[in-house]
């Protein structure tokens, strides 16, 4: 195999400068501020469905119900793309319908909450489900040895454009007066609209010169709907029959069930239970965003050089320790607020990267690895759905109060700090019967 032009490769890589804006604007910064905003009259309650929640657990709720949405329908649909070669017209789809929905939250107010519910649920299902179709292509436009270096130039396209649009929304939010808005709701109103039109404009590149895909030469072994399921079974059968892999997936299970909750509640917790200033988030999360590269880097060299097992082990404890930072944070403290960001940008990227890198090490060597790298994401889904409803639970259990819920993630990870440390004396036991 050869390389794709580099034509093909820079537009696979302007996918992320185009979707890269929703995880920061939307998941990460504006709208979480907003929908507390919006929703925080009548005692922090909303109705919705029939029933009275709690706001900030009804938006944990929605995101849960969304990646349970992703997890669903990942297997399905990644196994329809394979045989039939379409997923560009996944891609597509799924791009399209997660623009659309950010920019339809420039319609939700606090007299349409179930309207703002329903477009924050489809434009993270848009997002994550096209990320599947997304990642899937860069086999067939690099060679593995050029492939870290071109998915590096996408998640750096990615960083730069996220951060590009941030900065134009706060243009708009701190300066409103200079394009006559007249509130902050209004500018926050704009800024979602605007996220929408940037992903679904640049990824107009990505969609016109991406090749179609291509068919697998084999034909499912029953119907193309179920087949992804089937994939999934088998993998699960061969983990059964590699216990250091198995062991590994379960530490996984849980600490990145407080990893995914943590980057996805940060802002309301922030907003909600800390009483800090949206201003202040955004820089936050800003300070988070820069400090996450060279985290990375660091627990990437440092895995080089006392193992990756024992890394994650050291970034599992100091989790632990930003969580019950978190729990005992003051209200309206922001300095204090602005280390504890320091402290998750450092750990949140190296983590993850970290943890998809010791996978694909451990896992068999396989010349096709799809079905091992989906049941790897099916699995991370599902522990981001379990995370979010149990934070929500909490925090409705709390009376409202999600310094509870900060408590749950810290038994989360210790759970896979005690499963990691049972990983690496299990790992030492093989190395020692190799001898």
């Amino acid at each position: 195999m050869t390389n794709s032009p580099k034509k093909i490769i820079n537009a696979w890589a302007m996918y992320d400068w185009a979707n890269s804006a929703y995880n920061l604007v939307i998941t990460s910064t504006m709208f979480p501020a907003y929908f507390e905003a919006v929703t925080k009259s009548n005692n922090n309650e909303v109705r919705f469905l029939g029933r009275t929640f709690v706001n900030t657990s009804l938006y944990n709720y929605a995101l849960g119900f969304a990646f349970l949405i992703v997890a669903f329908i990942s297997p399905i649909l990644s196994s329809i793309a394979d045989y039939k070669g379409n997923k560009k017209s996944f891609l597509r789809f799924f791009c399209t319908i997660g623009s659309i929905a950010c920019s339809g939250l420039y319609f939700f107010d606090k007299t349409n909450v179930g309207l703002g519910i329903l477009l924050m649920i489809t434009a993270c299902v848009g997002y994550w489900a096209s990320l599947v179709f997304y990642n899937s292509y860069l086999p067939e436009i690099a060679e593995e040895k050029d492939r870290d270096w071109v998915s590096a130039k996408g998640f750096s396209l990615g960083y730069i454009g996220s951060v590009l649009l941030q900065i134009i929304c706060f243009v708009l939010l701190f300066k409103k007066e200079w394009f006559g808005i007249s509130n902050d709701s209004r500018a926050l109103q704009i800024s979602f609209l605007l996220v929408g039109i940037w992903w679904f404009g640049f990824a107009q590149k990505t969609l016109n010169v991406l090749p179609k895909g291509i068919a697998s030469e084999n034909r499912p072994e029953k119907n193309i709907f179920i087949n992804g399921f089937i994939e999934l079974k088998k993998v699960w059968k061969i983990l059964k029959e590699m216990p250091l892999l198995k062991r590994f997936l379960f530490a996984f299970f849980f600490y990145n069930m407080g990893v995914q909750t943590v980057m996805l509640a940060a802002t309301l917790y922030g907003k909600s239970e800390l009483a800090i200033p949206i201003n202040n988030l955004i820089i936050a999360i800003l300070i988070i965003q820069l400090v996450a590269i060279p985290g990375a880097i660091l627990l990437s060299k440092l895995s080089a050089i006392i193992g990756n097992l024992q890394t994650l082990v050291l970034a599992v404890i100091f989790w632990i320790c930003i969580c019950i930072a978190g729990y005992y944070l003051p209200k309206g403290n922001i300095n204090l607020f602005y280390v504890l960001a320091v402290g998750v940008g450092f750990i949140m990227g190296g983590i993850q990267s970290l943890s998809r890198s010791t996978y694909a090490k451990l896992m068999p060597q396989l010349k096709e690895t799809t079905s091992f790298f989906s049941f790897f994401d099916v699995t991370e889904k599902i522990a981001i759905v379990l995370g979010m409803f149990g934070y929500g639970f909490v925090t409705e259990l709390a009376g409202g109060s999600q310094r509870n819920s900060v408590l749950l993630l810290a038994i989360l990870f210790i759970i896979g700090l005690i499963i990691l440390l049972f990983t690496i004396q299990f790992q030492k036991k093989q190395q020692y019967a190799t001898l």
